[in-house]
């Protein structure tokens, strides 16, 4: 064996070896041979999807009953990466805007998938934006890496996944009685709500479903709050009602407003539409208590885990959030929750069209799956 492949394995069997006894139940790594690289190549497809969702759904600026999203599958020796572009309208992205980057894409030119830094930084090199179709391919790459080292990422991380929050279960914007009844079909099974407001019947929804239950509560104003002063009078008053933190009360445009908010409030303000990927970190901070990280925003994996860091660092907290998507990029996003303060990671659970079983909640704390890759099994 020559010297560089001796080295390569040694990497992957070390680092399997090292996570194969964090985990109870959980069958021996089935480890790739290395020297079988640059036998194959990788293969990249997609299909457009509609993802439906079981209610409508309604925040400060907009309803919608389905959400565009495009599958994608990286295929290589044998083995499948499952990733997903999901894209509200509100992104600006389209079925077509994804489609036509990833006609962009050559995977085939690397006969190494293990070198994950140099495809996604080629991935980025591409076009200065498209971040939900960038995500997809760093997902299904991730899932292809992670089925080739035979370890779920989670512990390829170095997290425990009985660390994995508790997420929270959004309840959009809508009458009274339909707030009553979403509030209590989660009765039971979650325990945070994530309640959207920044509409003048914000009051009433938080009244509605303080009638209901007690529940710790955050919400999200979806910059819907156009007034400092206004907004800061009703953080307190969602404070007194056991609101524990809040989303991006002011648009992304208003940032010395919302850093004056942030430096009154009585609770974590969190950025959400003010920032996308990690150079946003730096130019937020002091403005906010902590971040929201998306991977359909900030590309994937790779550049959550970059964010997660620095933010820590810089010494703010941190959510994991979602799009509505399905169980794929719901799960991935879900093997770095172990790391963070906060999980809002509901996508998959208000759609009635799943194409996978990934990540499960289970009295409501996240329940990572222990197979290789993400850990995915299509439905």
């Amino acid at each position: 064996m020559k010297r560089r492949d001796f080295l390569k394995t040694a990497a992957i069997a070390g680092a399997a070896a090292a996570a194969g006894s964090t985990v109870i139940g959980c069958s021996s790594p089935s480890i790739y041979n290395v020297n079988r690289l640059g036998s194959a190549r990788m293969k990249l497809s997609w299909n457009p999807y509609e993802i439906e969702l079981r209610h409508t759904f309604t925040v400060s600026s907009f309803s919608r009953k389905t959400t565009p999203d495009v599958q994608v599958k990286i295929e290589f020796d044998g083995y499948t990466g499952y990733g997903e572009a999901s894209m509200p309208p509100y992104l600006g992205h389209t079925v077509e805007s994804v489609c036509a980057f990833l006609e962009k894409v050559n995977l085939e030119q690397f006969a190494d998938p293990f070198c994950m830094e140099d495809i996604l930084a080629y991935v980025d090199s591409i076009s200065e934006g498209d971040a939900p179709a960038k995500a997809a391919i760093d997902i299904a790459l991730h899932d292809l890496v992670g089925k080739l080292m035979g370890q779920p990422w989670f512990r390829l991380f170095g997290y425990d996944a009985a660390k994995a929050p508790a997420t929270s279960f959004t309840i959009g914007i809508d009458t009274p009685e339909v707030v009553r009844e979403k509030t209590q079909e989660a009765l039971g099974l979650y325990k945070v709500l994530k309640v959207k407001v920044g509409m003048d019947s914000d009051k009433e929804m938080i009244e509605t479903i303080r009638s209901v239950t007690d529940v710790p509560l955050v919400v999200d104003a979806n910059q819907g709050w156009k007034d400092k002063y206004q907004a800061l009078d009703m953080i307190c008053w969602l404070h007194e009602r056991g609101v524990q933190m809040a989303e991006q009360p002011m648009p992304k445009e208003m940032l010395d407003d919302i850093a004056w908010i942030t430096e009154r409030s009585p609770m974590p303000i969190f950025a959400d539409e003010s920032i996308q990927r990690l150079a946003d970190v730096r130019r937020i901070k002091g403005a906010f208590s902590g971040i929201n990280i998306k991977l359909m925003k900030c590309t994937g994996m790779s550049e959550a885990r970059k964010m997660i860091d620095y933010a820590r660092a810089e010494g703010m907290k941190v959510m994991m959030g979602c799009m509505t998507e399905t169980s794929c990029a719901v799960t991935a996003a879900a093997h770095l929750s172990p790391a963070v303060d906060f999980a809002d990671l509901d996508g998959n659970l208000l759609i009635s069209n799943d194409l996978f079983k990934g990540v499960t909640v289970e009295d409501g704390l996240l329940r990572l799956p222990s197979g290789p890759g993400l850990g995915l099994n299509p439905l």
